[in-house]
């Protein structure tokens, strides 16, 4: 563990306090002196820590005041009509939500002292606590302030040697919501040494229990670079196993919230997630921090335009999510444009006018020609129309106005014009006939698929409707660019997407539609794409995301780990060479290097050996997750069961009356555990398609442990492993 510092020292002895030695974990805390001999207590000094005591009781009565405030609002009498009224109340709701007092969260965890505020006594002027949100007096003066306002950016950035102004950073150390150490940096001091944070340490490696917590005490400098980059470029973060790429993404959402909150409160934001369990795990980690308004959703729910009852084959679903699909749809949705026959006559009153054959093709071709919506084209298409006839009444003494081209749109003759020329698309029937058809496939992927490519993807058996067919997951994305190709998707202000590496092509289509006009953080890594169609390379992702332009994105990488111990990522990083050898290993800055064990037991003692490992992890503190093949998941469940271990599933761990979580390897990416016990390697690498996807997916189970890892396997370890 790293050393307190001297200044930390300082601060505790003279304060009339002594280090009562330290906690497992090697934190110092602040204690009284012990008990008189006759049984009595001497009394201490007033310190230091009771003064930050006192301000965190007095920042919590201020904001409960605040909320009180906002409770006795009367809006009675201030809306026009109900709806405003209504939409008032529900801005108030939200409000004092946000102003709840979450009694087990720190409502401030850091301090900042300027160096030019300091006085001859030492005391400064302009002193502030940084905390979760903003905290104000009765006066309307500060008494916390936002991680996210400007002035809290030194307390993440600040350094030795560069302090940025800050003469003293001080951090404080809780347990539950009770303030109970606090640890100083003087930065502007030449006499004192730079050394670790304690405060840091204990924080980053505490037991992980129930969902994904938030970060904001412990961002580092190259996290908060991210966090805080512009919203008018997009961010994409390649992030090793434990490197924070998660809690960087949701902390950037809450930063540009705080200061964008108007912008964004019109487009919306939106987090994306790999699956539902996922989504479940990191949901608390944007309400304590006070945005409550923030849509989760996966990419299935994102695309859910048909009901999604069937799967595909590796190759079928690595076809229907290629890039080159966009362009097959695109030629099947122009498909039914067809150039007019007959010339078209339209009535008015007493008088009949004429638009030949071949200025209506004209007008076709031009729309056809234009990068229009198909639905866009189709309605302007009867205007166009129309406004020839307008030019030949104006040509023969007429002046028609806008609401004579309107009705003249409106007539049977063209009508009937539109319906031949540019008929209605409906995006399902169009997609349920381009796998259902072989000729039509043919007609629309010449060129662009082969044959062999075209039979892949063709269903056996054509359904014989929209609602009877078993849609699959790729299908759906396609309905929903056939969807796009006719009406415009609406965009969103900005968009998190993490678990990005396992994305095809027409999924980040599908993504980059939401935030056409926004901005977007892309979250992954390139050795955790675990499908056949995973990203190999973020540029090729941007550009599918439609933010490949120069300039609209750049790529960071995270290397830095604060998760996964250093014996651990060590021994996961053996796997690199084979599964991404472009990526530099990352490197933990845990001063624990974590339990390692490795055992190998007979066959038939498997699933006993996996029992005892897990009843072993559970004497340590913590959440512990056992990792396994999907197919082996049902026989550890039921010798689980067995041994009298109850278990949960990936996304219930808010629940408190189990610690231990049974996690199919197909799951396991995002999620995190204080202990893992992973079991039959070879199995998790065989369950996958081809051997690099299995080793990537083996690379993902190994890499979920906080503190310590357990394998156990029957069957020799894959090559990369077995030294």
């Amino acid at each position: 563990m790293l050393p307190c510092s001297a200044s930390t020292r300082a601060a505790v002895t003279g304060a009339g306090l002594e280090p009562s030695g330290r906690q497992p974990d090697g934190v110092p805390f602040l204690t009284h002196p012990p008990p008189t001999s006759d049984g009595g207590s001497a009394v201490p000094a007033r310190t230091p820590l009771d003064d930050e005591r006192d301000h965190l009781a007095a920042s919590r009565a201020a904001l409960r005041a605040m909320r009180s405030d906002v409770e006795a609002l009367d809006i009675s009498d201030v809306t026009a009509n109900w709806v405003n009224a209504e939409v008032l109340a529900s801005e108030i709701a939200a409000r004092i939500r946000s102003l709840a007092d979450l009694a087990g969260t720190p409502l401030f965890f850091g301090r900042l002292d300027y160096e030019e505020s300091l006085d001859e006594d030492g005391e400064s002027g302009h002193r502030f606590y940084i905390g979760r949100r903003h905290v104000h007096d009765a006066s309307g003066d500060p008494m916390v302030i936002d991680w996210r306002a400007p002035v809290s950016q030194p307390f993440y950035r600040a350094s030795k040697r560069d302090p940025l102004g800050v003469a003293l950073r001080r951090r404080f150390g809780y347990e539950g919501g009770d303030l109970t150490a606090y640890e100083d940096e003087h930065l502007t001091d030449p006499a004192e040494a730079a050394t670790g944070s304690a405060l840091l340490q204990r924080e980053i490696e505490r037991p992980r229990v129930g969902p994904m917590r938030d970060i904001v005490a412990t961002i580092q400098p190259e996290q908060d670079e991210i966090v805080r980059a512009g919203l008018g470029g997009t961010v994409c973060v390649q992030g090793a196993p434990g490197t924070g790429k998660t809690a960087v993404g949701l902390h950037r959402v809450a930063y540009l919230l705080y200061t964008h909150r108007e912008r964004l409160a019109r487009s919306g934001t939106l987090v994306i997630g790999p699956n539902r369990s996922f989504l479940r795990y990191i949901e608390q980690v944007l309400p304590a921090l006070g945005e409550m308004e923030v849509k989760q959703a996966t990419v299935d729910e994102l695309v859910a335009r048909v009901e999604v009852r069937g799967a595909d084959g590796a190759e079928a679903a690595r076809i229907k999510g290629d890039a080159r699909m966009a362009e097959v749809l695109r030629r099947a949705v122009r498909s039914g444009v067809r150039m007019p026959s007959e010339p078209v006559m339209v009535v008015r009153g007493s008088r009949r006018w004429r638009v030949p054959a071949h200025e209506l093709e004209e007008i076709v071709r031009e729309l056809a020609s234009r990068d229009l919506r198909y639905g866009s084209a189709r309605e302007a298409l009867p205007q166009r129309v129309a406004h020839a006839v307008l030019v030949r009444m104006e040509q023969a003494g007429e002046a028609p106005d806008d609401r004579v081209q309107n009705a003249v749109a409106r007539t049977p003759a063209v009508k009937a014009v539109v319906k031949e020329c540019w008929p209605q698309v409906d995006p399902a029937k169009l997609v349920l006939r381009l796998l259902s058809d072989a000729d039509f496939l043919a007609e629309q992927a010449e060129g662009i698929l082969t044959p062999d490519e075209q039979k892949a993807i063709l269903w056996e058996r054509p359904p014989r409707s929209v609602k009877s067919a078993r849609w699959s997951p790729a299908d759906a994305v396609l309905v929903d660019e056939a969807h796009d190709l006719v009406e415009r998707t609406g965009s969103l202000g900005h968009v998190v997407l993490d678990e990005a590496q396992d994305l095809s092509p027409m999924q980040y289509r599908a993504v980059g539609r939401r935030c056409s006009t926004g901005s977007a953080t892309i979250l992954g890594d390139i050795a955790q794409g675990t499908t056949p169609w995973a990203t190999e390379s973020w540029a090729a992702a941007l550009a599918h995301l439609g933010k490949g332009r120069a300039g609209e994105a750049v790529i960071e990488e995270l290397t830095q780990g604060f998760r996964v111990p250093r014996d651990v990522i060590a021994y996961a990083s053996r796997l690199l060479p084979a599964i991404a050898p472009e990526l530099n290993e990352a490197t933990s800055i845990r001063e624990s290097a974590g339990s390692l064990a490795i055992g190998r037991v007979a066959r038939d003692d498997l699933d006993e050996a996996v029992v005892l490992a897990c009843r072993t992890a559970l004497e340590n503190e913590g959440s512990i997750g056992l990792i396994a093949a999907d197919a082996r998941v049902p026989a550890l469940a039921a010798a689980l069961a067995a041994g009298g271990l109850s278990h949960l599933a990936p996304g219930d761990e808010t629940s408190r009356e189990a610690r231990l979580t049974l996690v199919p390897a197909s799951l396991a990416k995002g999620l995190e555990y204080d202990h893992v016990v992973l079991d039959e390697p070879a199995a998790v690498v065989s369950g996958e398609p081809d051997e690099r996807t299995g080793l990537r997916r083996l690379y993902v189970a190994l890499t979920r442990a906080v503190s310590g890892l357990a394998v156990v396997h029957a069957a020799p370890l894959p090559g990369p492993l077995a030294d």
